[in-house]
């Protein structure tokens, strides 16, 4: 049999490489240095790609099939000759995320919910307020409604955790004739089958499903449909008092308006891990807004990356060998 060529242009650990060689004997897997003598003709030899950031021209890899991404947004490709003059199949890691970005959403609701901002105000004056049951006591995040725009493997997750909490949970997703995951996911983890939501709206019901909910949780890709989705009209049409946390892209919100909003008190707090510019400009009005929680574009992060990123790949390696449907394939008509 034809040995199939794997080009990694990511380092793991030489435990996590041998667990990818171990697949199959026809694996011959190689780390790309693009400062290497032979860089280039270990990219026009490569079938397969594992990439966190860099695609070659479609010229400089005339025999790849199949580009194994890092991450699991696909927006920044979109614009890349590989993917947009190519037939080349394009996977992500969509669903090895869930666990960690799910606990993030919860924390963040419950640091809302439990009034955390005041206290690390107060500890940082030194300050031991008077008032202390008007300014501390909680709002339950039970019997609260959660809704969570994006209902793939990290808004399912999200809605198990919420679930255990006793709220409330809403979700709007794209295809409502299609309620099933069928991506990566984690064992006990998320909602497959989706039985979790109360109710499921289209996306054009965004309006009447945002002023459901006490807090709701943007986790949808990013695409020319989905960009500028949390627009004025739907900041308008959320509670006075929502909370809303955004860990998908930044661009998904219109981030001028959201800030009118929070400083007009309509909602009433943002827990933003993205943004249309990041780093975030020192000048941005967000970052001295109480009301705010701010992190870097961090919410993904998890010390098992590496390792949930392996099994994806080798899952994916054995279907490439076999023919068979690899895992988060892109689809080139919705973007995602």
């Amino acid at each position: 049999m034809e040995p199939i060529n794997v080009l990694m242009a990511h380092p793991f650990p030489v435990e996590l490489n041998d667990k990818l060689a171990n697949v199959s004997p026809r694996l011959k897997i190689a780390q790309y240095d693009p400062d290497a003598e032979d860089a280039a003709i270990r990219l026009e030899e490569a079938h397969v790609y594992y990439t966190s950031g860099y695609l070659p021209l479609p010229e400089d890899a005339p025999n790849l099939k199949w580009v194994q991404l890092h991450s699991a947004g696909f927006d920044g490709i979109y614009d890349q000759p590989l993917y947009t003059d190519t037939n080349i199949v394009f996977t992500s890691t969509s669903g090895i995320h869930a666990v960690n970005m799910a606990e993030y959403a919860l924390a963040q609701m419950l640091a809302f919910s439990h009034r955390l901002p005041h206290m690390f105000e107060d500890k940082a004056a030194i300050r031991w307020v008077e008032n202390k049951w008007e300014r501390f006591v909680p709002s339950e995040l039970r019997g609260k409604t959660l809704g969570i725009v994006g209902y793939g493997s990290i808004g399912r997750e999200i809605a198990r955790l919420a679930q255990a909490f006793g709220m409330t949970v809403l979700a709007i997703k794209r295809d409502l004739r299609s309620l099933e995951d069928h991506s990566f996911a984690l064992p006990d983890t998320g909602d497959p089958e989706a039985l979790i939501p109360d109710r499921i709206y289209p996306p054009e019901a965004l309006k009447s499903f945002l002023g459901e909910c006490d807090f709701v949780v943007v986790t949808i890709p990013l695409t020319a449909k989905t960009r500028r989705m949390i627009n004025a009209e739907a900041l308008a049409a959320m509670k006075p008092g929502t909370i809303l946390i955004n860990i998908a892209r930044g661009d998904i919100v219109d981030e001028p308006t959201l800030i009118k909003a929070l400083e007009e008190g309509h909602l009433g707090g943002a827990a933003l891990d993205v943004f249309s510019q990041e780093p975030l400009p020192e000048d941005s009005p967000l970052w001295l807004m109480p009301n705010v929680i701010i992190s870097p574009h961090i919410a993904g992060a998890t010390p098992h990356y590496d390792e949930r990123t392996t099994d994806l790949f080798a899952e994916n390696l054995r279907r490439f060998i076999a023919g068979e449907k690899l895992i988060n394939a892109i689809d080139r008509t919705l973007g995602y």
